[in-house]
């Protein structure tokens, strides 16, 4: 139980980076069904395993011929994130154009940075995740840093206007 309650919510937001949000769940469900199966083989420090079972459960499920559409879809979810209200605040703006530019980076680039970033997953335990080797990992996240940190600089995030005063006073 504490398993699941320290780290559920983790392996879904890793899950719903992957899948659309019914397919998540599942994959969460199978992710703990096999730590519970495999308690034994869970280490220490459970959460890169955790996110390798969710991993493979996905790798899994795209296998079953669903692949195509599963991809088309997470684009149009990253697409439709990236686009702000027209009333939206600024920072919502810059939430949106990080999105964007996230959506812009290759699969293997925005899954390296996101599992540093967003998961808080030193490169050592990142690159099993990834599948990959440390090394190989570490070009990832460095092409991924370079890529975003050009975009944004050839194109800078909105910054708000300046507010007139009340009063009429400068």
């Amino acid at each position: 139980m504490t398993l699941w309650r320290s780290h559920a919510h983790r392996v879904m937001a890793y899950a719903l980076r992957h899948v659309d949000r019914d397919t998540a769940q599942d994959v969460v469900s199978e992710t703990f069904l096999v730590a519970w199966r495999r308690l034994a083989a869970v280490p220490d420090d459970p959460l890169p395993w955790l996110l390798v079972v969710a991993r493979n459960t996905i790798a899994n499920q795209r296998r079953s011929g669903h692949r195509q559409e599963r991809l088309a879809a997470e684009l149009e979810r990253f697409r439709q994130i990236a686009e702000p209200a027209a009333a939206a605040e600024v920072l919502v703006t810059e939430r949106a154009a990080v999105l964007a530019e996230l959506a812009a980076l290759t699969d293997k680039e925005r899954e390296a940075l996101l599992l540093v970033a967003w998961d808080g997953l030193p490169p050592k335990h990142a690159a099993k995740v990834a599948g990959c080797s440390l090394p190989a990992f570490h070009v990832r996240l460095t092409r991924a840093r370079r890529r975003l940190r050009a975009s944004l600089e050839a194109d800078p995030l909105p910054r708000p206007e300046p507010v007139p005063s009340i009063g009429g006073t400068a």
